[in-house]
């Protein structure tokens, strides 16, 4: 059995609750970092199949799989699956019209068994975010679930999961690509962000590991099925672990207190309005686990949920481009306002002004078809840049404690990308200058505001401009015109004086 502190660069180890890190007397490595021990050498960290529950690996169920009232065992979704690849096997890329359905995960789970990248797509993404997104990734087809609009997407194939086929579905862990994500676009355009299945191997195992989530679980979520948390989390994870899956298809309380979940995942808002509903926050006591994420769970959020359920949830951090590498462990202590530790297979450091930087087997080689982009986001030996400050308690325990840059909201559960909303404002023929930014809101954790120097144009025209061109979570909350905004010498934009 290898040392539980190993690691890959000659330092001086110590071992603190469960992480490694060098200790002061290691002068040759440039900053601190943190790590949780690698496996042990007689465990077997990875099956070699990415999705084992479609192979018959875990205990199967009529309702293994529920979307809504939509329900299906795992072989079912094997089935479904299996023809979604016959018809995709040879693609370059395929786009995925991400719904809340099973022909949902059908079509993820079939892209990736035949080896052809998946591509989801926001429902509500208007044309502009859905040209560049169909664009720049190369994908050739797009697959509709039956709920999706045909009309926003000429071309696209209409799914059914009750087509059937008895192809095998391998899906092996593999370098290659199978899925690409993408950013939020907070300096333009959003971002292509091609993810290996050794990587969404890496991040669930770590996960599972971190969470003891395991076949027995019942996963409870109702997350949007086009990003990580939702998807890479909530679906993929169940198809690794063999966990059943209940999506609720909307984040109402009752509905999420009824299905007598043991492992729940929400973002903030879910679980502030959770807690604002006293009989469904004391339903989930007797679930197993509750975990937060995509954004900070507010600490009042995160008391009234005590208080009302005797469960103190749990929170994570990560980013499209890492998936999750930090995570409060299931059997640790649970501090208000923190992340945890490195999930297995990934370090963190701290740079010198406080940048949370991290490498390991979750994050991703470099943005497709952008050097430059990539370039700028490691470090010299390797390290990727999150943009994020963070503190580490002397236990190894991180906070997220700001960003570095003011242009990432996290509204909702979501990351939306200043940048990508004031492009979409700008493009609005009435507006002179745009800047967007994110204020404190009690639901929604922030709101979108943006200010805008236009003549002979409404607030409500604006925010309906910003919702049909890109997608409907991604709209202003707030419009207040100006005169100016504010600048500085170089014109660049004080985001800090608008109030």
């Amino acid at each position: 059995m290898r040392p539980a502190g190993r690691v890959t660069v000659r330092v001086v180890i110590k071992t603190i609750s469960g992480y490694a890190r060098p200790s002061s007397e290691t002068p040759q490595y440039r900053l601190p970092f943190w790590a949780t021990p690698p496996y042990p050498a007689n465990v077997t960290s990875m099956p070699p199949l990415l999705l084992p529950a479609l192979a018959g690996a875990h205990p199967d169920a009529p309702d293994a799989l529920r979307l809504g009232d939509r329900a299906l065992s795992w072989e079912a979704l094997a089935g479904a699956a299996s023809a979604v690849a016959t018809r995709v096997a040879g693609a370059p890329a395929v786009a995925v019209v991400a719904t809340s359905s099973p022909e949902t995960v059908a079509a993820v789970a079939g892209g990736i068994a035949a080896g052809v990248p998946v591509v989801p797509i926001p429902p509500d993404s208007g044309p502009a975010e859905r040209d560049h997104i169909l664009r720049d990734s190369g994908a050739t087809l797009v697959l509709l679930p039956p709920d999706a609009d045909a009309e926003a997407f000429p071309g696209g194939i209409h799914l059914n999961a009750s087509e059937h086929a008895a192809a095998a579905l391998p899906a092996h862990i593999t370098d290659r690509t199978a899925m690409i994500l993408y950013t939020s676009g907070t300096t333009g355009a959003p971002k292509g962000v091609p993810i290996t299945g050794r990587a969404i191997a890496a991040c669930l195992d770590g996960l599972a590991d971190a969470w003891a989530w395991t076949a027995d679980d019942l996963l409870v979520h109702a997350l949007p099925l086009y990003h990580v948390h939702g998807l890479v989390l909530g679906v993929l994870g169940a198809l690794r672990t063999g966990s059943r899956l209940h999506h609720t298809g909307r984040p109402r309380p009752e509905l999420l207190a009824a299905a007598g979940g043991s492992l729940y995942f929400g973002v903030p808002t879910v679980w502030h309005r959770v807690a604002a509903a006293p009989d469904a926050a004391r339903a989930l006591g007797g679930a197993r686990l509750l975990v937060s994420g995509s954004a900070a769970l507010p600490a009042r959020v995160a008391a009234d949920l005590v208080e009302l359920s005797g469960q103190a949830p749990v929170e994570r951090y990560g980013m499209t481009e890492t998936l999750i590498t930090v995570a409060t462990r299931a059997d640790g202590p649970r501090p208000p306002g923190t992340v945890g530790i490195p999930i297995r297979g990934v370090e963190t450091r701290l740079a010198h002004d406080g940048e949370l930087e991290v490498r390991g087997a979750t994050v991703f080689a470099g943005y497709l078809g952008r050097p430059d982009a990539t370039a700028a986001s490691f470090t010299s030996d390797g390290w990727f840049r999150t943009g994020d400050v963070a503190t580490v308690d002397p236990d190894g325990t991180h906070r997220i404690v700001g960003r570095a840059s003011t242009d990432l909201i996290k509204t909702g559960g979501y990351r939306v990308g200043a940048g990508e909303v004031e492009d979409a404002l700008l493009s609005h023929p009435a507006v002179q200058e745009a800047a967007v930014i994110g204020h404190p809101d009690d639901d929604l954790g922030q709101r979108i505001v943006a200010y805008v120097v236009a003549s002979g144009a409404t607030e409500e025209a604006l925010v309906t401009h910003v919702a049909t061109t890109l997608s409907t979570h991604k709209r202003p909350r707030r419009v207040v015109f100006v005169d100016a905004l504010p600048r500085n010498a170089l014109g660049k934009v004080q985001k800090h004086r608008l109030t």
